[in-house]
């Protein structure tokens, strides 16, 4: 062989040899959360980010297929869809056997099954005192045969929870088999509950018995990753579960989306999950998430941040220089609602039913400007509120105009006139009726966005002669003070878990205080309409007291609504599958990331 022959075949052997060793190397997904977590126990959690890593982990009955539009229900553990009675008061679940818990020292070595006591289990420590479930509201509002009763003479006994008494509402059937008794019709409870793997995800008793008050840093379940590293606030790392059952991609995609398509037909027959670890960074400032990504550092920058949309995504779409180096965009709405104030009815400055108060709290909503936020901080990724019913919601009428969305000033300053909210002291600001100081108290966070929306509160209020003062806080902690009922007020984003107004009203459901009603509001007129609804198949009567309830929550202003967000995704070229579905949590167990491509990218 001639000199140049060998080196010929040197240099294809060397790339050869190359591709072999990026095909083998490891599937990561890299992306950043831009809220730190507060951890991964299903009964203590309720914040997206905890939720979003703890649905990786652990597994609930049912499931929303990812890339079907509209949202479809799917089995999951669940070995068929349940068993719902005429009257929607009970849903029998079938699991399927084989399901694996994944390995942990809490089994001492052998293998543990997923059984029905598991969910009977996992639901019920959402009514033990213990854990202080921020989601017993969404259990309770669903009233299980005999549970709150027995969270009650537990409160009243001051004893350990019982576990093992059996109540009419929860039972397992048999090894596989579990049950859920209602006491009034529920007919979207399988779907409400039973779909939401980081907040009701099955977990063994043993681990929870062996890590006791540190459960929250040993999440264990039968999904498709574990927990392998975890620094608070700063890196989770997800791995994939070796003993996760055989899973194949099989998602159905709509006629009408050629994009959906092309990837269900890229990825059909795959085993998943196809990434081998998902590595998460907390990036809370949006500069350096935003400069990962460019850099190559990260693979996915989800939800692209406001400010840089003007560059990026130029009238909605890709700018050219990003579409030549392969990089895509997934542009959707979001089902959720921007709560740019809620008003803690408890406070004695913001809260409170009577004339005075109510006027003092629509004075606040007129004289923030959301149309600025949504032009200024959220630069147009976003939709005008007029209710707290998201879009792709059921309940959501898009003719609906409310108050909700208009800035005026000048009735907002005749409000305040009106109910003697007037400067008597001289100092340039308005007082309360009695002629006390009237401050008003935002609690905020440390990050830029946080910043902007401030800067407009203090010149929305300015303009009608509030005084406003900023509480700064990581966002954990003023997620625990709003809990505790702590703060007057705060802006806070609230996403649905299902396609369904439910979640959106939660907020205002006098039961739910403390859980998803973080205003404390309650009002019994609001609260019947709830009930009503809940009840009632899907349909115009529901729709009709939907938008009932929707009003009243307009009317009294326990929150300012301010919008509905649209999230723009952007993916590097090698991952493969990422579509935004706002229902499934763990996207990531449906993508796959390309290591050749990567490496053939690579500068």
């Amino acid at each position: 062989m001639s000199v140049r022959a060998l080196a010929a075949a040197l240099i294809l052997s060397l790339l050869h040899g190359g591709a072999a060793a990026a095909d083998a190397a490891p599937r990561v997904l890299r992306y950043a959360f831009p809220i730190a977590e507060t951890g991964f126990d299903p009964a203590q959690i309720s914040d997206l980010y905890s939720r979003t890593v703890m649905a990786g982990i652990v597994e609930t009955p049912l499931a929303f297929d990812f890339l079907a539009r509209p949202f479809k229900l799917k089995p999951n553990t669940a070995a068929e869809m349940p068993q719902i009675s005429a009257d929607f008061r009970t849903f029998t679940f079938r699991l399927k056997p084989g399901i694996y818990f994944a390995d942990d020292p809490a089994f001492k070595g052998r293998k543990r099954e997923l059984v029905a006591e598991d969910y009977v289990y996992s639901l019920k420590r959402h009514y033990d005192p213990r854990w202080n479930s921020p989601n017993l509201y969404r259990l309770e509002a669903a009233r299980i045969l005999g549970l709150s009763e027995l969270r009650q003479q537990v409160l009243k006994d001051k004893k350990p929870f019982p576990y093992e008494r059996e109540v009419e509402g929860l039972r397992a059937l048999d090894r596989y088999t579990f049950q859920v008794r209602l006491a009034e019709p529920s007919p979207r409870f399988h779907q409400d509950v039973m779909t939401d793997a980081g907040n009701f995800g099955a977990v063994a008793r043993e681990v929870v018995e062996a890590y006791g008050e540190k459960i929250m840093e040993h999440p264990v379940g039968t999904g498709p990753f574990r927990l392998a590293e975890w620094r608070r606030s700063s890196k989770i790392v997800l791995e994939r579960n070796p003993g996760y059952r055989e899973v194949f991609y099989d998602e159905e995609a709509p006629a009408d989306d050629a994009r959906s398509q092309a990837i269900a037909a890229q990825l059909k027959g795959r085993r998943m999950p196809m990434l081998d670890r998902v590595e998460i960074a907390i990036i809370e400032e949006s500069q350096p998430r935003w400069l990962s990504f460019l850099n190559e550092q990260t693979d996915l920058m989800e939800r692209l941040p406001n400010e840089f949309a003007p560059v990026v995504i130029p009238n909605d779409k890709l700018a050219p220089n990003l579409a030549k180096r392969g990089i895509t965009m997934d542009r959707a709405p979001m089902v959720d609602i921007t709560l740019a104030a809620l008003f803690n009815q408890d406070n004695p400055v913001v809260g409170g039913y009577t004339p005075e108060k109510v006027a003092l709290r629509r004075a606040i909503a007129l004289a923030y400007d959301s149309a600025q936020e949504i032009r200024l901080v959220r630069k147009a990724q976003a939709v005008p509120a007029q209710t707290a019913v998201a879009p792709l919601a059921f309940g959501y009428n898009p003719a609906l105009k409310t108050s909700m969305s208009d800035h005026d000033p000048a009735r907002a300053r005749a409000l305040l006139d009106l109910y003697g909210y007037v400067d008597r002291d001289g100092d340039g600001w308005r007082d309360r009726p009695d002629g006390s100081a009237l401050v008003l108290e935002y609690a905020t966070q440390p990050d830029q966005a946080s910043r902007q929306l401030a800067e407009l509160w203090e010149k929305s209020m300015k303009a009608v002669g509030l005084k406003i003062v900023f509480k700064v806080a990581k966002w954990p902690e003023n997620l625990k003070a709003s809990r505790a009922g702590k703060l007057m007020m705060w802006g806070v984003g609230w996403s649905a878990t299902t396609p369904d107004a439910d979640t959106f009203l939660a907020l205002a459901y006098g039961p739910n205080k403390g859980g998803a009603n973080h205003a404390r509001f309650a009002l019994k007129e609001f609260d019947a309409l709830y009930d009503k609804q809940k009840v009632l198949p899907d349909g115009p009567e529901r729709e009709r007291v939907i938008e009932e309830a929707s009003k009243l929550m307009v009317a009294y202003v326990p929150y300012k609504l301010s919008c509905h967000r649209i999230a723009t995704d952007l993916m590097q070229p090698w991952v493969i599958g990422f579509r935004r579905n706002p229902f499934v949590r763990e996207f990531y167990k449906f993508l796959d990331v390309d290591p050749a491509i990567r490496a053939k990218e690579a500068p």
